[in-house]
């Protein structure tokens, strides 16, 4: 589909270009209008929430045995309880058996209810995008922690651009359109950054951010860029009962 759709944009600016130098060729409006491929036709959901009939459902709130497995590829040890996946202390993260490249991903969290610590340890978990660059989980209701490693933030690299954040116990939405980088030859630089753009309960926290790097906890993040490619979606044991639902990816 990309190669057809080259193929006309070159053939257009050739016409371009010798409607330019010959007078009498007149541009016409179907000298602009592409035909084909024929837009492909999906079924949205009801609900901007509800996935559409090309995405993927990764968790349907019931098996997440079927898209999903524990950090060393056995089955997840979190609990699934009412539609939701719960963070069980201590279990390790899980990770998509599926890897992708660029995609849209819906996923939406709760943190606990009863409120218990402050800063990075109330509500803390993460969506780890192709395993590597962290959008930040965490309670920032009425909670301040550092701008970098607040809900919303890509950790430690960009802040969100406001703080979307509802109140413990509430379910939260992320909305994330990730494209995967491109590398250089040497396989250490980037030739196109990973970017990432993300909608917080519907607001938009992260407008098409370029990453410097996997998002680190401690290092700098251009001094750990390595070639990769299509790789899972993770979420993170933080040690906190974060809960999730509704998760579904759409490949782009």
């Amino acid at each position: 589909m990309k190669i057809k759709f080259l193929t006309f944009a070159l053939l257009f600016v050739a016409v371009f270009a010798f409607a330019q130098e010959e007078e009498s060729v007149q541009m016409v409006p179907g000298m602009t209008e592409i035909w084909d491929p024929e837009v492909a036709i999906i079924t949205p959901g009801e609900k901007p929430s509800d996935a559409p009939s090309d995405a993927i459902v990764l968790f349907d709130g019931v098996d997440i045995n079927r898209e999903w497995t524990n950090q060393d590829g056995g089955p997840v040890e979190w609990e699934v309880a009412d539609g939701c996946v719960t963070v069980k202390r201590g279990t390790g993260i899980i990770k998509t058996k599926r890897v992708f490249e660029d995609f849209q991903l819906h996923i939406e969290w709760r943190s606990p209810a009863e409120v218990i610590g402050e800063s990075q340890g109330r509500g803390n978990s993460g969506v780890f995008l192709q395993g590597r660059y962290e959008v930040q989980v965490l309670d920032n209701y009425n909670n301040r922690t550092y701008r970098n490693g607040q809900a919303g933030s890509l950790y430690k690299q960009y802040p969100p651009l406001v703080n979307a954040c509802k109140g413990p116990g509430e379910w939260q939405v992320y909305d994330i359109i990730y494209t995967a980088p491109r590398f250089n030859d040497d396989g250490i630089t980037f030739f196109t950054p990973p970017t990432v753009t993300v909608l917080h309960n519907g607001v938009l926290v992260q407008n098409h951010s370029k990453l410097r790097g996997p998002t680190e906890y401690i290092g700098i993040p251009e001094y750990t860029v390595k070639k990769h490619g299509p790789d899972g979606i993770q979420l993170q044991d933080h040690g906190n009962p974060v809960s999730f639902r509704n998760i579904w990816i759409r490949e782009l």
